[in-house]
């Protein structure tokens, strides 16, 4: 039997000989890689931090002491050592579990997450809710040097600071070059600044030093000396100014080091950082090599390490907004291009080489990208801030306050619109028509096919106005994609096949759906008219009444939350003209966040591929 296999809860882990901790971690690799290779993941951060997690398993005692893990790809070891062993080849299927912690799936899941930068916000939480209750437990939050680029983060970490509550956040640190060249020097500071004795006795010391009358001046001089070592030598200064004991950098992957540094750390009651050097895809030599690659990774081969290929096919609405940016680019000098941290996401990495000096990653700072972009546009740029639906949610604000109040010439070029797949509810870009669509001055529309996207980023920066065009994760239908860029007339509609029975006024990926459930229906006697509508603000009015006077019934079909979306927006134009009589039909998502699951297996669920559409479409028009 594995050492793995004698593991179903934290438990297990703490009557584990430390002689076995090292297979322990071996067993979880290989786990963790296998799955990975079959169902796609968050393969290289889980692998950083194989060794952490079982230390932290090892000392704390979960569910009693929280832990948050920041985003969560990294929690992969986390939910083997926490009972979901058996149940770990579901990994991110559709009802299978989570690729990152939920709180329904376990009770050593302190909180859910997905988006990143907001582990300490919520461990601080935990830890007054804690103190409020008058329990004594241990809080602790874990987050990357990735999600600490964030600026909830720095709000939180000033929070935390000025409260110093007794709060552990463990700073997984797997990019700095002091990973390679700390070494005994390292062992050194991590060992005195983690002493428990060392830590009373300038507690109390300090106690004693402010009871004195020159107690202050050398409390003072004292902090000066041990901050400039600090400083010269770690980034513990910039923590400690926070308000935050500083311990580190230690190895991440010396299991006796981090347990025995826990153990120590454990006993302390105020709000402490663990500076943690980790190495991304520990254990997996393609990943350690390629951790960009095997951060999010799609099915691969463990033995090669290279990624199955899909269906191949079209291009991506990805890879096509990046060349058509790069083609606009080239012909206007404006043009400058915006990525939050992620450069090959949003199809910006080619722009990034093509032109170096109007690209910029502002890091996981969704809120500062969206007033940056403001602020090169009110310069006379054209900004196009690349973003991913679900993430651009985190800048409503700078959208709304920054961009649209001022009406500058920004364009957000939203990626990941509609399910995007086994990432799940915190990725689905459900939301975006309805947080955007009431905003003025606002252009918001949404392409039928890769070429049109093409088109519209054309129209988009050209048009001196905020413009939003939302487009899907995946490949595109393989049309031909013109080399000449046109701008679109803002507001009008296409009409794609007429027929007199009703009108389908759908929206983005939608069209095609619809035009193959009109194609079916057509058979069976119901002729409908088919409208790629393009824009949802402004509206092609005019269009839209004549069809609704001529059918006298409507159907709109989106990938967006109806609450709020591109249905209510045609409701709200009737409600405007006092037209009645009118039967409507709206098919989009319902008031439910949508699980994980493959693309097709999800919008089959939810009824919105054309055998749902046809379903639908038939159910109401002979009702």
């Amino acid at each position: 039997m594995s050492i793995i296999e004698k593991i179903d809860s934290p438990d297990d882990v703490k009557r584990l000989p430390v002689s076995q901790l090292r297979e322990l971690a071996a067993d979880l690799r290989q786990i963790i890689i296998q799955t990975c290779a079959a169902n796609g993941g968050h393969l290289a951060p889980s692998l950083g931090v194989v060794e952490l997690t079982i230390a932290l398993h090892r000392v704390f005692t979960t569910p009693a002491d929280k832990i948050v893990w920041d985003v969560g790809h990294q929690a992969y070891a986390h939910k083997l050592l926490t009972g979901r062993r058996d149940n770990f080849g579901t990994l991110r299927t559709l009802g299978g579990i989570s690729g990152f912690p939920k709180r329904h799936e376990s009770p050593h899941d302190a909180f859910d997450v997905g988006h990143a930068s907001t582990s300490v916000s919520a461990a601080t939480g935990f830890a007054v809710a804690r103190d409020l209750d008058g329990r004594k437990s241990k809080v602790l939050a874990v987050i990357g040097d990735g999600s600490i680029t964030g600026g909830i983060a720095y709000e939180a970490i000033n929070h935390a600071g000025e409260l110093n509550k007794d709060l552990i956040v463990i700073l997984n640190d797997n990019e700095m070059s002091i990973a390679e060249n700390v070494g005994a020097l390292s062992t050194f500071l991590s060992r005195t600044s983690s002493s428990e004795f060392l830590h009373r006795f300038k507690k109390n010391t300090e106690l004693f030093l402010k009871r004195t009358d020159m107690g202050g001046h050398v409390l003072h001089l004292a902090k000066k000396i041990e901050e400039s070592f600090k400083g010269l030598l770690t980034p513990g200064m910039l923590f400690e100014a926070f308000g935050f004991e500083y311990i580190g950098p230690i190895d991440g992957h010396d299991l006796p080091m981090l347990i025995a540094t826990l153990e120590k750390v454990k006993k302390f009651d105020n709000s402490v950082l663990i500076h943690v050097l980790t190495k991304k895809g520990k254990g997996y030599k393609p990943a350690e090599d390629n951790p960009s690659l095997f951060h999010g990774v799609g099915p691969f081969n463990i033995e090669t390490g290279k990624v199955r290929k899909g269906k191949g096919g079209a291009a991506s609405y990805t890879a096509v907004f990046g060349a058509a940016l790069c083609k606009l680019a080239a012909e206007d000098d404006r043009i400058v291009a915006i990525t939050a941290a992620m450069p090959d996401g949003t199809g910006l990495s080619g722009f990034s080489k093509e032109f170096p000096e109007r690209f910029y990653d502002v890091g996981i700072a969704e809120q500062h990208g969206a007033a940056f972009a403001a602020g090169l546009a009110a310069g006379g740029y054209r900004p196009v801030f690349a973003v991913y639906s679900s993430f651009l949610q985190r800048a409503y604000d700078q959208v709304c306050h920054d961009v649209c109040l001022q009406n500058l010439p920004v364009t957000f070029a939203i990626d990941r619109c509609g399910v995007v797949g086994s990432d799940g509810p915190t990725h689905h870009g459900a939301f975006d028509l309805s947080y955007l669509r009431h905003l003025p001055n606002l252009t918001l529309m949404a392409p039928k096919d890769e070429n049109e996207l093409q088109h519209m980023l054309a129209t988009a920066v050209n048009l001196g106005t905020p413009v939003a065009v939302r487009y899907p994760r995946g490949n595109g239908y393989g049309v031909a994609l013109d080399q000449v860029l046109e701008t679109l007339p803002v507001g009008r509609a296409e009409v794609l096949r007429e027929g007199g029975s009703a009108a389908v006024l759908a929206l983005g990926t939608m069209v095609h759906p619809a035009l193959e459930a009109a194609a079916g229906l057509d058979t069976e006697g119901i002729r409908l008219t088919v409208v790629n509508s393009r824009f949802v603000k402004p509206l092609d009015e005019a269009l839209i009444m004549q069809l609704a006077e001529k059918c006298g019934v409507l159907i709109t079909i989106e990938e967006n939350a109806l609450q709020g979306g591109f249905g209510s927006a045609i409701l709200e134009l009737f409600e405007q003209c006092g037209l009645k009589g009118v039967r409507v039909l709206r098919l989009g998502y319902p008031d439910a966040y949508i699980p994980q699951g493959d693309q097709r297996e999800l919008r089959a669920m939810l009824g919105l591929d054309s055998a749902g559409i046809t379903a639908s479409i038939r159910t109401f028009l002979t009702r």
